[in-house]
């Protein structure tokens, strides 16, 4: 709750400058569907959830004025707001939204927007700033690579996402944001749908803890392939936490007296909790440290040799940062910590194709459009569950060579619930839902009242319209069909998660009006 009150001084930055090309996927990564029950997008669903942090903060600043506060108080509470907030009777802050793209995914980050009316956020809400991209080299001397396809001309790839800080200094909008009374900056990466479930309460970790800077992290295992949160100590006394990435971690640990390396501690997990990449700054302290750098971030370079002698690459390398490594600068004294979430709820990337994830290991994640979905799904359902509804475990099933646990497919809109105790407040008495179900919950006072369902269920309903939805509801319902990754009779973003949904039977209502509605079909 301390988190969603901040929200309306905080400025989220997407990380986007990559296309989906490693998914098995030609268009940019924000467009991939998050969901297929839906068709929500990344990009659809990041503005909705920043929507609804937008509306639910302003919820909490309408809650501080009083009913009986005279027309003058009222008005010199509203003056009184941290910047400039809307003179409307809602008091509404419009959250800043700004995507780093590249040549690569400008335009067509543009079309995505303008082809959906950015998805009901205001135009003027979002900013994209394009990353350019740095000299490509050859060899070990560093000599030039000359592009492939023309000889006259040097090759070039993106430096990294740690551009990102430089750009936001250099566009002027930190400034903006500071004068208008804003203090957070939340940074995220462009291909996690369960992101923002973790959003609200690292927020207010940050709040609470006075952080500087704030690394989202979830438990990791030791050797895993993501970057460790560690606090490094130099001999002289001198201390930064900081992320190291995997690769480095275990020989640094070796090095500094552990001959273990990185192993698990008696938790089971590695004691360096597993960095998703996910950033929240402290605008004044990060302005300030900008204002030395001008956002500039150590960069390190990372060749892929062709063989043990490293004397030849592979492909021409370059010069990278990270946008992790911010904290590398920051003065001992800086307030720099970090968040851990269980996995389950924060954190399910989608980043390898179907023919890469059917080969990772059992037990080790695949991190493909098909985990991912089904990982919104199963997060939806454990919500529930500790809700109190009883919903039916999951089926195991394999799509593309991946064997995935299948919950019902439950979704809602971010407006439904932004934190645990709003979702338990909708609801009410005792509800069920089997394994084979489709939930689809796009509103924001939809209460489940003992409700039993055995089918698909989809409800509409506009801001104003409370709807209570109950009694038993038994249907056909949706089915997932296998389709073959290889099957390009299926459009491209359902092959690469290795199934369709065959929409059979459904209860649909849809409430475009305001007031209180009772849906409860009779047995």
């Amino acid at each position: 709750e301390v988190g969603v009150k901040e929200a309306q001084n905080a400025a989220f930055v997407l990380v986007a400058g990559g296309l989906g090309e490693r998914l098995g996927y030609n268009g940019i990564k924000v467009a991939l569907l998050a969901e297929a029950t839906t068709g929500t997008c990344f990009l659809q669903l990041y503005i909705e959830s920043i929507l609804a942090l937008q509306e639910g903060s302003c919820r909490f600043t309408q809650a501080k004025v009083q009913p009986s506060m005279s027309p003058e108080l009222v008005k010199d509470f509203v003056n009184n707001l941290p910047g400039p907030a809307s003179r409307s009777s809602t008091f509404q802050k419009d959250i800043p939204f700004v995507i780093m793209t590249s040549d690569d995914t400008h335009t067509r980050t543009l079309e995505v927007l303008e082809s959906n009316s950015y998805f009901g956020m205001k135009p003027t809400q979002v900013k994209l700033l394009k990353q350019e991209k740095v000299a490509c080299l050859d060899d070990n001397d560093a000599r030039l690579a000359l592009d492939p396809h023309n000889k006259y001309q040097i090759q070039t790839k993106p430096h990294g996402h740690g551009d990102v800080h430089s750009l936001l200094y250099s566009s002027g909008l930190l400034k903006v944001w500071l004068d208008a009374g804003l203090r957070w900056v939340l940074f995220f990466q462009d291909t996690n749908g369960l992101l923002f479930k973790a959003i609200p309460a690292s927020l207010g970790v940050s709040a609470t803890k006075q952080y500087q800077v704030n690394s989202l992290a979830v438990q990791r295992k030791a050797k895993e392939a993501m970057g460790g949160i560690t606090r490094l100590t130099h001999s002289d006394g001198r201390s930064v936490v900081i992320n190291v990435e995997y690769n480095q971690l275990d020989p640094l640990l070796r090095a500094a007296g552990h001959p273990d390396g990185d192993a698990n501690c008696e938790t089971g997990y590695s004691p360096f909790p597993g960095n998703i990449n996910q950033l929240i700054l402290e605008l004044g302290p990060y302005i300030e440290e900008l204002t030395k750098t001008g956002g500039a971030i150590k960069e390190f370079v990372n060749p892929k040799y062709k063989d043990a002698s490293k004397t030849s690459f592979k492909s021409s390398t370059r010069l990278e940062c990270m946008m992790q490594d911010y904290p590398k600068t920051l003065p001992p004294t800086a307030r720099v910590g970090f968040t851990v979430m269980d996995k389950w709820l924060a954190y399910a990337p989608v980043k390898n194709n179907p023919e890469d994830a059917s080969k990772v290991p059992k037990g080790n994640p695949y991190h493909s459009a098909t985990s991912g979905e089904m990982a919104i799904y199963r997060a939806n359902s454990l919500i529930l569950i500790k809700a109190g509804v009883q919903v039916e475990g999951p089926v195991q099933q394999v799509f593309n060579g991946q064997e995935v646990e299948v919950w019902p497919r439950i979704t809602w809109k971010p407006k439904w619930g932004l934190t645990f105790s709003e979702i338990k407040s909708r609801v009410l008495q005792s509800c069920s839902v089997s394994q084979r179900s489709t939930m689809v919950l796009k509103g924001r006072d939809i209460f489940l009242e003992d409700l039993s369902l055995d089918g698909a269920l989809i409800i509409n309903s506009i801001d104003g319209a409370e709807v209570k939805v109950g009694g038993s509801i038994q249907n056909k319902g949706w089915l997932l069909e296998r389709i073959n990754y290889k099957d390009t009779s299926s459009p491209e973003e359902l092959r690469i998660r290795g199934f369709k949904i065959n929409k059979l039977e459904q209860l649909e209502q849809t409430y475009s009006e305001p007031g209180k509605f009772i849906l409860k079909p009779q047995c």
